[in-house]
């Protein structure tokens, strides 16, 4: 199943994206009480998940035979660019219709239990190793249902909980540069790495170009890639304790409230 409510910084950048702020752990555990989880892995084995997603890869292999039937023969480049964007958009829609409701049935669901167990924050479970509470049978339960789930009256409250969407801090300028121009880098050494073994007459031979190949990479993250990931992390905590969180976390890991602090943290960026 799809994240059913929404990637990090690469991990060319090593930002961990969990900030506590000087917290022991039972502080942080007694804290932050309104706090669960939901197994995303779990709905996924759900059998109207299991099911649409048969449903999808059948249509999806099916489309591959047609989109290989159709580009055969084709040499121009752009014509075989808009049959694949044809095809793409076809499973696109295709995704759409089978996952799709049951992805609004979860969300419902989520947020139906979450309001129940006065939760304002639900946060994926690979991300938990203490505390929170585990609402994963409960919503499984109201998801398989009869009746459709009812959204709740309110929305989340506050939460001490905040969240930063990366992929919008991977577009800051400075940051895309420094990706683009480690790629670059990444990609001249790739090929010199290529050359070089491919001259190598004995096994220390290559095993030294291997491990100069990785030095190089290693020097260019520490150059460009570290400082950044640095001072991604001294904003996040800055905002943090700005606005009185006790964590902030990646989006991609929250599945149901929190607090939005991704503007915050670009603007301390740029």
């Amino acid at each position: 199943m799809p994240n059913i409510l929404n990637q990090r910084i690469a991990a060319a950048l090593g930002t961990t994206l969990i900030v506590c702020l000087a917290l022991a752990p039972a502080t942080l555990a007694a804290d932050v009480t309104d706090v669960g989880f939901f197994d995303q892995v779990a709905m996924s084995n759900v059998p109207r998940f299991v099911a649409a997603g048969r449903q999808l890869k059948a249509y999806g292999d099916d489309l591959n035979r047609q989109f290989t039937a159709r580009v055969r023969g084709v040499k121009s480049p752009e014509v075989q660019s808009r049959i694949a964007q044809e095809f793409k958009d076809k499973m696109t829609a295709k995704q759409r219709e089978l996952i799709g409701p049951l992805t609004q049935r979860a969300q419902i669901a989520i947020a139906s239990v979450a309001s129940t167990r006065n939760l304002s924050v639900i946060v994926d479970k690979q991300i938990v190793i203490y505390g929170g509470q585990d609402i994963t049978q409960n919503v499984i339960d109201l998801f398989n249902g009869i009746g459709d789930p009812v959204p709740p009256v309110n929305a989340p409250g506050p939460s001490s909980i905040g969240f930063v969407d990366t992929q919008q801090i991977n577009q800051i300028p400075k940051i895309k540069q420094a990706y683009d121009d480690f790629a670059k880098f990444q990609n001249d050494q790739k090929s010199a790495f290529e050359q070089k073994m491919r001259a190598a007459k004995t096994d220390a031979d290559r095993q030294q170009v291997a491990k100069d190949f990785q030095k190089a990479m290693e020097d260019k993250r520490k150059q460009i890639i570290d400082p950044l990931a640095e001072q991604t992390k001294n904003v996040i905590a800055n905002v943090a304790r700005k606005r009185g969180l006790l964590l902030v976390i990646d989006r991609q890991s929250l599945i149901y409230g929190g607090t939005d602090v991704t503007a915050d943290v670009v603007n301390g960026l740029k």
